[in-house]
């Protein structure tokens, strides 16, 4: 068996939510098992396509990239894979339509979704306004606003594969006549916490909000004219709103229409639970991460560098195990499994990037870090499509090609409508022991709130390694780091550190987008990142990164000022924690 050098908080994970249990819910399954029973059953389509020998080979190059932390799938697959549901993708897009038999059809496939696993979608903009409550056939309809509250409540009660509270976003055309009331359907923080909201931004709604000039809205039912409001009123309701409480994001709908690969199909209908997939209806996608921490080299005279060679190697075992994953997957309705077999996408992404920038000497916010970010999912993204056209070649194209933005003349053959993504990878960034997708470090000594679970202690090894190396690593340095003090705010440690181990919140708000775009301008899919702000930010700041974000060509933003919901996943210390305490008394023995 390997060693697989989990981290205390890893093992604890693993444990918690993703290893096998007996009846009497006691762990049966090693983490080794776990990985053995994920590769085994996603190699085997290899049978197929190649021979018995070569899934077996599969089986042990996807269980050695596992194990050794390179790369990962998302929770649903190493959760699901060979027991359970044995449904295996993270993102799934429902349609909803205007009528209260339509509506409760969706919340009752919402609740199979997850309960099978995964996290959930909607789009409510065809549902009729408030004030026009009377549908077609004479049934009540009471706004999309009223449908907000019980679908969080039905499916805070189904937790995903049985394990953990799934993700959902509902997004809401800012055109739509009750967006105001939309807006603020989330002003209480504490409620709903796993369902996020969404403003489906136009361009034309942009250009309005720049000259301060009212915009049309539309009758969901007809698509005609039904008022005008004005857009700076609604772009400042939607600001104080997520200073208040991080809610609502922004999607820019013509952007995600844009990249959509496959318009014969239909229309995007809109954003996975984090923000990160773009789906029509029905789709679904299962998504993997490369660590990047885990893709450097020593060079000679003791420098670390990017190790393209192995990137490389690792990019097409991880398109290879995506593509086999939708082959072997158990969809929770039939037309998911119809809609997804179709388009063949797949969400190939990245976690450790904040990690590889401090092994490489380069502070997040600087200009040499959004090249590397730029240089390197671009690297990811051209071999991941290549990499498709092989196994579009031996395998066939996705069923939907014809018609698609890659059925034109020399156009590529690939398997997968759409390859790359970046997903937030929470859990998965903690068991591989790596920072979190493309975020910079939240901070170096953190709290971790485990939902139905204990607090777990989060202590940057890196910064704790520097700072020994360095001779001012003490207790004292770490309880102030636990307290809240960002390292910036504490003298006697070198610029250079305090520049390299730069956390969240002392990254000033324009680096959080121009990083996001870096990756979206090599992502076909979207990013899902957060622009992280002090608790002191004003509505200007977020004003500010809103246009930002448009004048960058993102897909969508998330921001979030610390403390503004309760309980956020991520804290300081207290300077009580016992947890706290063992792990000093732990570093004053070594």
């Amino acid at each position: 068996m390997p060693d697989l050098n989990l981290s205390p908080n890893g093992l604890y994970i693993l444990k918690r939510r993703y290893l096998a249990r007996n009846a009497r819910g006691r762990v049966v399954e090693t983490p080794e098992e776990l990985f053995r029973r994920v590769a085994r059953v996603v190699a085997s389509p290899e049978r197929e396509y190649t021979s018995e020998d070569e899934a077996s080979l599969w089986e042990e190059r996807f269980f050695g990239a596992m194990t050794r932390f390179e790369f990962l799938p998302n929770s649903p697959t190493l959760l699901n894979a060979g027991r359970l549901s044995g449904q295996l993708s993270s993102c799934f897009m429902l349609p909803v339509s205007d009528s209260v038999d339509g509506v409760f059809k969706t919340l009752r496939e919402a609740a199979l979704v997850h309960e099978a696993g995964g996290g959930t979608g909607f789009c409510f903009s065809c549902i009729a306004p408030r004030r026009k409550a009377v549908a077609h056939d004479g049934e009540h309809i009471s706004g999309p606003v009223a449908f907000i509250k019980p679908f969080a409540e039905a499916l805070e009660a189904v937790r995903q594969g049985g394990i953990r509270q799934g993700c959902n976003i509902v997004l809401l055309d800012v055109r739509h006549p009750d967006i105001l009331d939309f807006i603020r359907a989330k002003d209480n923080p504490r409620l709903m916490p796993n369902f996020y909201l969404s403003v489906g931004i136009t361009k034309s709604f942009m250009s309005a909000v720049q000259k301060d000039e009212e915009y049309e809205l539309v009758q969901p039912e007809t698509g005609r004219p039904d008022g005008r409001m004005s857009a700076r009123k609604v772009f400042e309701s939607m600001v104080a709103q997520t200073w208040k409480t991080g809610d609502p994001g922004i999607v820019f709908l013509d952007r995600i229409e844009e990249g959509n690969p496959t318009p014969r199909l239909g229309k995007i209908a809109g954003v996975s639970g984090c923000g990160e997939q773009v789906l029509l209806p029905y789709e679904s996608c299962n998504l993997g991460s490369i660590n990047l921490s885990r893709m450097l080299t020593v060079e000679n005279g003791g420098a670390k560098a990017l190790d393209y060679d192995k990137l490389r190697d690792t990019v097409r075992l991880a398109v290879r195990f995506l593509d086999n994953v939708i082959d072997v997957n158990k969809f929770p309705l039939p037309q998911i499994a119809d809609m997804t077999r179709k388009t063949r996408k797949i969400g190939l992404g990245v976690m450790g990037f904040a990690d590889m920038l401090i092994e490489l000497g380069i502070p997040y916010d600087s200009e040499e870090a959004l090249k590397v970010a730029e240089e390197v999912m671009g690297f990811i993204n051209t071999e991941a499509h290549k990499m498709s056209e092989e196994l579009g070649k031996t395998r066939g194209v996705f069923p939907a090609y014809k018609g698609s933005v890659y059925d034109k003349e020399n156009g590529p053959r690939v398997r997968n409508a759409s390859l790359t993504t970046i997903a937030p990878t929470g859990t998965l960034s903690i068991i591989a022991g790596c920072s979190s997708g493309i975020e910079p470090l939240f901070g170096l000594v953190l709290v971790r709130y485990i939902m139905r679970g204990r607090n777990l202690l989060d202590v940057n090894e890196k910064f704790v390694n520097a700072a020994q190396a360095g001779g001012f690593l003490s207790p004292g340095l770490i309880r102030e780091l636990a307290s809240g003090k960002r390292l910036s705010q504490i003298r006697n440690v070198p610029l250079r550190v305090k520049k390299l181990f730069v956390s969240a919140l002392d990254i000033r708000p324009e680096w959080h987008v121009r990083m996001q775009a870096a990756f979206q301008r090599r992502v076909d899919n979207a990013v899902s990142k957060t622009v992280n702000l002090p608790q002191q930010a004003t509505l200007q700041d977020v004003a500010r990164i809103y246009m930002m974000a448009y004048g960058q060509k993102l897909k969508g933003i998330t921001i979030y000022r610390d403390q503004s919901r309760p309980n956020q996943p991520l804290a300081a210390s207290r300077n009580k924690s016992v947890l706290l305490e063992k792990y000093l008394d732990n570093l004053e023995l070594q």
